[in-house]
């Protein structure tokens, strides 16, 4: 592992950090999108499927479980804290929304741990799977850049957000740099969908470094 990805995998951490405490603080999801949240869900879901057949290292296994790169439970909870709250519950509904999450979430992970491995592999190539989400992940924040756009402006914390999750896409795209020049290993398929990600986060970095980082909110020009 080299600090690229190490830095990369921080990044993604603050990302999903400054999204829970978004909506702790505000007791509202109000600018986040859910589209982007749910197709988040399903990339990282999809992805690493492996970790209950493939052991690779323990900062592997635990940052699957736990973080970036698989923070697919906190993007279930916020995805159903952003359809309590759009739906108009009251807090206590909202928390019980985020326990039965949970709670959904660890029995899920339970029931998937004794199914044998030559069973899930005979259903769909994981990875198929890993391809899958790779794409995917380069266009799931679409729907967040295009809510952004739509309003014309985004608080400050959901800026904050979005920039990490840029940086995440961005050191990562220099992490498969190092591994070819250092390593040897290619992979097209990570560094296209890795380029496009990093470009449609290009016009936010812009907004971000000349609004934000000098105490403006951010807002799109008229």
């Amino acid at each position: 592992m080299n600090l690229f990805r190490f830095l990369g995998d921080l990044s993604h951490l603050l990302a999903i950090i400054l999204l829970l405490l978004k909506i702790w603080k505000s007791r509202s999801c109000a600018g986040i999108s859910g589209k982007s949240q749910v197709l988040f869900a399903v990339v990282f879901t999809a992805r690493y499927l492996d970790l209950f057949t493939n052991y690779i290292s323990l900062y592997n296994t635990c940052m699957k479980v736990e973080a970036p790169p698989h923070p697919s439970g906190p993007h279930i909870l916020v995805t159903q804290a952003e359809l309590c709250v759009a739906h108009g519950s009251a807090w206590t509904t909202f928390s019980l929304h985020l326990r039965s999450t949970c709670n959904c979430h660890v029995v899920l992970c339970l029931l998937s741990r004794p199914v044998p491995s030559h069973l899930i592999l005979s259903v769909v190539s994981l990875q198929i799977l890993w391809t899958f989400s790779i794409y995917l992940e380069s266009v799931a924040i679409l729907p967040q850049l295009f809510m952004v756009s739509k309003t014309g402006e985004a608080e400050t914390i959901t800026s904050h957000y979005l920039f990490a999750l840029g940086v995440y896409r961005t050191l990562y795209l220099f992490n498969w740099i190092w591994r070819y020049h250092f390593e040897g290993f290619f992979d097209l398929i990570a560094i296209v969908a890795g380029l496009v990600q990093t470009v449609l986060y290009c016009d936010f970095f812009y907004l971000y470094i000349t609004k934000v980082l000098k105490g403006k909110k951010l807002s799109l020009p008229a």
